[in-house]
């Protein structure tokens, strides 16, 4: 590693870069992610590509002749960093790396199915670093030995900063291949204004008291994760006989009438006016809807568990500059650094301290509104979860490609009758 330690970082560019939202916020889970039909069928159509399967590389292998370039490339999420790109001028400040910065990834099955062929060929697919969600795609890219082994003794941030959580996730067992950029949860959210009680269970979606008035995801993977915690399944430790059970008990919250419509990422206003009075929900979207609009809307960690889902750092095998890659996703490890990201992204920071930090510049802030915001958003579980929070949290189901058709087929019987 090359890049200076946080004391060595400029401090103007640690605080005084730092852009404060003060307009509506964007929520990029909600306008950009995948949804639906058409997300399972671009899923399977990517998954089953005959690409060709590389041999795994041992860390020291791929590693051993690679260094800095001072140039990187990195694909990204739209709306996932502030406009002025904070973190990566922090970065270019700290390492003399220059980024370039490209908003190229939109939805997960068409990025696959764009970088797969050259991928496959061993080619440059014209990105260092890319960030994409756990889920179909990913365990294709790991499976098909397309991602960059990570050496950690080049991630000391990481293995200083990272909340347990993010150490050893289902879906890549010791952060082999990836490292979490930010996470959100998928729970329930309801408007108290047409909800006269406090919701707690998954059971509530199932509710008659309810009926036509609960929102349910359309995307296969959410879906599926509520259906298995309802019937008490570990998502992790599910079987095929647990997925038909699971589709079976959401067949029939459907046919009872309860469910209003199965929803991409359109629920918010619907929840806000009450033609929805429950739904399930993703954490950024509420918090960002409350500190936007001044709705109360409530978000709840069910307590059979919810889903929670993670956007990771990963470097493409064919990268011309793996060094640089990793050097990055180790700065974003660094507390102030990541503190500065959520307070923009307002997604879950993997790093703890954030939180630490965030409080710290609230109380040092000479503007009221931003000091209350900072404070706010440090003391929101739906930013920061509690330990025991943390612990009703599930990953998606972990499928090797083969049971990938078969698992899809079986939830979108569910939500496209």
């Amino acid at each position: 590693m090359n890049h200076r330690s946080r004391a060595h970082l400029d401090p103007a560019l640690v605080r005084g870069l730092t852009t404060a939202r003060r307009g509506p916020l964007i929520s990029r889970r909600r306008t950009l992610r995948a949804g639906g039909a058409a997300a399972a069928a671009l899923a399977l159509s990517a998954c089953g590509v005959q690409g060709q399967r590389r041999e795994p590389v041992a860390v020291e292998d791929y590693w051993a002749d690679k260094e800095r370039t001072g140039r990187l490339r990195w694909a990204n999420w739209p709306l996932y960093m502030d406009p002025e790109h904070t973190q990566i001028t922090q970065f270019t400040e700290a390492t003399g790396t220059e980024v370039e910065y490209k908003e190229d990834v939109h939805e997960a099955p068409t990025f696959f199915g764009q970088i797969q062929p050259q991928l496959a060929n061993g080619d440059d697919i014209g990105y260092d670093l890319m960030v994409l969600t756990n889920g179909f795609q990913l365990s294709k890219l790991m499976e098909l030995s397309y991602l960059a082994p990570l050496d950690h003794t080049r991630l000391p941030a990481f293995a200083e900063s990272a909340g347990e959580s993010y150490r050893n996730a289902s879906y890549d067992p010791g952060n082999e291949y990836t490292v979490p950029y930010a996470s959100g949860i998928t729970g329930i959210a309801y408007n108290p204004e047409f909800v006269d009680r406090q919701i707690t269970s998954l059971q509530d979606l199932w509710d008659p008291a309810f009926a036509g008035k609960v929102g349910m995801f359309a995307d296969v993977q959410e879906i599926a994760n509520f259906g298995l915690l309802a019937n008490g399944v570990t998502p992790a430790d599910s079987t095929k006989e647990d997925w038909e059970a699971a589709a079976d008990r959401l067949r029939e919250q459907r046919d009872s009438g309860v469910v209003r419509s199965y929803y991409e990422q359109d629920y918010i206003q619907p929840l806000t006016n009450g033609d929805l009075w429950i739904t399930m929900a993703w954490s950024g979207d509420i918090y960002q809807q409350n500190a936007t609009a001044g709705t109360d809307l409530r978000f709840v960690i069910p307590d059979e568990g919810a889903t929670l889902w993670t956007d990771n750092l990963m470097i493409p095998y064919t990268s011309k500059a793996p060094v640089d890659a990793i050097e990055m996703m180790n700065f974003l490890y660094e507390p102030e650094i990541a503190a500065g990201l959520t307070e923009y992204i307002a997604y879950i920071s993997p790093v703890p301290r954030a939180k630490e930090i965030l409080t710290d510049w609230a109380g040092s802030e000479d503007d009221g509104e931003r000091a209350e915001a900072l404070r706010e958003m440090a003391e929101s579980h739906l930013v920061f979860p509690t330990e025991e929070e943390y612990q009703k949290l599930h990953n998606y189901v972990t499928l090797e490609t083969a049971e990938q058709e078969e698992f899809s087929a079986l939830f979108q019987a569910v939500t496209q009758s």
